[in-house]
């Protein structure tokens, strides 16, 4: 550590605070989740659901998709409805036609305002008035209102059902004939979609706030953002103004203007270390990199195109074996599975060169054994997601080998242990190569951050197995987060600044000091924002006003180091010209160039733009949500990815020459597809639902009247423009690289240096 203490320290207490808060408020979570009452019962004390059948509920909607089939809490998809929103103004509405005809003998739509007011008033009371007993561990129903829930349950039994009546719904929802075949998997079904809207619209005890914090916004019962909300989104304003400002004062006044210019070296230091057996096996870690990332590309333009036919591809009806729940379910699944796979084999590639140029005994074995564990637990996930998805499945097997229906964790926990696994054993054959290179003679200052981002990695995709089942959906969200954010968006994000930052390091492009003191810094502000930043998902999933508090102020924080990255683009950029042979890498590092414009723009101005309470309660569940995700995922950790596997493709075919009409092709191609994408259609929709949102509801910006209007629907229909472009440019890179692999290789190295 001598030499960087203050950087390592600085990390380590913002490691020690920042996971002492996510864990101090994950108990809050746990303490103040919204209660499954034990019964709802009527006034008579009839038992209506239990929390049994409210779980064996929840279940079911796992098997049909869960979050790939609209969504809940506003987490999920976005085609079909909220259904937690959907709901609730179903049975409002209900609530409010049967209190019509009770107190007025007339239609509601026939009454004076005065006496819709009178009806709204008791209505507010009806629902935001909290009946639970927690010593009996029942909450009782009035009359009324189980008048309403029955009916707005029969509506649902019929969607997810192939009524004739509702055909044209569900094809504008883009869900399959006959979803869910049992009637009684239905009926729970209903029961657990009714409890999510109890808890988004009963006050929490003692307070003025439901327990989704007045989420969804419905006028009918005064779910509006409470002052909380629209404090702490200011607040989250503030610091991000003075986070910006901190930052680039501390850029001008603090970051050595003196660095030591090093001497390039003539020749690829990387290129003369001879390649190992382990490194020369990678090649089919990057076929299956670009295969999975064809498909993955092509299963989202087949999802796109779902918003606009509903059930058909082009006037093929494909809804019956691929409906939409099961499509968007691979192509997410495909993502990550393609994007941690260039990351394992960027570590993979490194590890010997780490351990000065050799294998450790039987790496290449590991290397092999890994590769084809991966294959299995694709194929395993794939082939459960479609039988837990057509109904084939068992139920009792669905959740360990078919669908667990949360988005980005779809896969059966049997795959996802696989996974885990795989994950672990790639930590171990890292683990053999940095060992022997801690003995060595040296600075390790940035090998200790490489390995412990490796450690990370391997070990924090473990928070998966921290829910079951049948847990608690607002604790299983806050497990789920560590996976998608914690994991993905803060140790991944780690990783790839340490891996670059030694690769550079190796190259003789920066000097070891530089790069060491850059990844750590980084490294801090990453996780000083980013670790409790995992609470700004978790606004409205049944947690209370400290975790609001908590995320939207971290959350502000994790945009400020995103400011710089114009600056490191264009250092990336520049170090092309640093030296003849670097030319030679020049698509890598152009991948590398896209990283820091999509996370800068992806992650920071779109993920912002979601990220304050007060936006994130009108546009949570919209298309605003794809645009910030599409950004992100693979306009940050896709070019990641892709650039990775660029750079090990020039090394283990070390005499290829790329094409380099084929490669520019492929990236302006997937660069102006995914910007058409995001700003020609999902983006307006968003803004237009953003507005139906404020002025009339969440249900209204995503149900079928509103979803299906012409505007709407030609916007849609534009996004296949960018879809196209995009795809031509995704088949441009797979061709190369797959051409690359078993191509011819071009001309001799010395041939092209000298061309170069």
């Amino acid at each position: 550590m001598a030499g960087y203490k203050k950087l390592w320290w600085t990390l380590i207490a913002v490691l020690a605070i920042t996971f002492g808060i996510l864990g101090y408020f994950g108990n809050e979570v746990y303490r103040e989740a919204p209660p499954i009452p034990g019964k709802f019962v009527t006034t008579n004390g009839q038992t209506l659901m239990t929390e049994d059948s409210i779980l064996d509920g929840q279940t079911a909607w796992q098997s049909v998709g869960g979050m790939q089939l609209g969504s809940i809490w506003g987490h999920g998809a976005y085609q079909a409805p909220d259904w937690t929103a959907d709901w609730l103004h179903r049975e409002l509405v209900a609530w409010l036609n049967i209190a019509a005809a009770e107190v007025f003998a007339a239609d509601y739509a026939d009454l004076t305002p005065a006496q819709q007011n009178q009806l709204q008033f008791e209505l507010k009371q009806a629902y935001r008035t909290n009946t639970y007993d927690a010593l009996l561990d029942e909450a009782v129903l009035d009359p009324r209102r189980v008048q309403a829930i029955q009916q707005t349950a029969d509506y649902y039994i019929r969607l997810f059902s192939d009524d004739a009546e509702l055909r044209s719904t569900r094809e504008s929802y883009a869900m399959k004939e006959n979803t869910l075949p049992k009637l009684e998997r239905r009926e729970r079904m209903a029961e657990f979609f009714f409890w999510t809207a109890w808890a988004a619209s009963t006050e929490r005890p003692g307070a003025d706030i439901t327990y989704t914090n007045n989420w969804p916004h419905e006028p009918l019962i005064d779910n509006t953002p409470s002052p909380e909300n629209i404090i702490w989104s200011i607040v989250s304003v503030i610091l991000l103004i003075a986070g910006v400002g901190g930052l680039i004062w501390a850029w001008a006044f603090l970051r050595q203007h003196d660095e030591e210019d090093i001497e390039v070296p003539q020749q690829d230091p990387i290129s003369r270390v001879k390649l190992t057996p382990s490194q020369k096996s990678l090649g089919k870690y990057l076929f299956i990199v670009v295969a999975l990332f064809t498909v993955q590309v092509l299963l989202g333009g087949v999802t796109a195109h779902y918003t606009v036919e509903g059930q058909e591809f082009y006037g093929i009806e494909i809804s019956k074996w691929f409906p939409y729940s099961l499509v968007r379910t691979w192509h997410i699944q495909a993502s990550l599975f393609w994007i941690a796979t260039g990351f394992l084999a960027a570590g993979l590639f490194l590890a010997p060169i780490i351990n000065g140029g050799k294998d450790p005994k039987y790496q290449k074995l590991g290397v092999d054994i890994l590769f084809w564990a991966l294959v299995v637990v694709v194929a395993g996930t794939f082939v459960g997601s479609f039988l837990a998805i057509a109904q084939i499945m068992p139920e009792h097997l669905n959740f360990w080998l078919g669908h667990q229906g949360y988005e980005y964790v779809d896969l059966g926990r049997l795959w996802q242990i696989g996974k885990f696994v795989g994950i672990v054993f790639w930590l171990v054959l890292m683990m053999r190569c940095v060992a022997g290179a801690f003995k060595q003679e040296g600075d390790k200052n940035l090998l200790a951050l490489f390995t412990a981002s490796v450690v990370a990695i391997g070990l924090f995709y473990g928070a998966g197995f921290a829910y079951g089942e049948r847990t608690h959906i607002s604790i299983m969200e806050y497990w789920r987060w560590w996976i998608v954010h914690l994991w993905v968006e803060g140790f991944f994000e780690v990783f790839a600044t340490a891996a670059l930052a030694f690769i550079f390091h190796s190259m003789g492009l920066v000097s070891r000091r530089m790069a060491t003191a850059a990844a750590l810094a980084s490294a801090s502000l990453f996780m000083l924002g980013g670790v409790p930043g995992t609470f700004h998902h978790l606004y409205f999933s049944g947690t209370t006003t400290p975790v609001m508090a908590v995320g939207a102020t971290f959350s502000a924080l994790e945009v400020v180091p995103l400011i710089v990255l114009g600056y490191e683009a264009w250092e990336n950029w520049s170090l092309q010209k640093k030296a003849v042979w670097m030319q030679r890498l020049k698509w890598p590092l152009m991948c590398f160039v896209a990283v820091a414009f999509w996370n800068m723009l992806g992650a920071g101005v779109l993920g912002f733009m979601i990220n304050p309470p007060i936006s994130l309660y009108y546009v949570q569940g919209l298309n605003t949500t794809p645009t910030h995700a599409h950004a992100a995922l693979f306009g940050v950790y896709g070019f990641l990815a892709l650039g990775f596997v660029m750079l090990i493709l020039r090394y283990i075919r070390p005499h290829l020459v790329l094409n380099d009409k084929l490669m520019s092709t492929a990236f302006w191609w997937m660069n102006i597809g995914l910007g058409l994408m995001l700003f020609t259609s999902l983006l307006p929709i968003g803004f237009i639902q953003f507005h139906a949102a404020a002025s009339e509801g969440l249900w209204y910006a995503r149900s079928e009247a509103f979803m299906q209007q012409p505007l709407l629907e030609g916007l849609r229909w534009v996004r296949t423009v960018g879809d196209v472009v995009f795809i031509v440019g995704a088949l441009s890179i797979s061709w190369q690289v797959v051409a690359g692999l078993w191509g011819k290789q071009g001309q001799p190295e010395g041939v092209v240096a000298e061309q170069n």
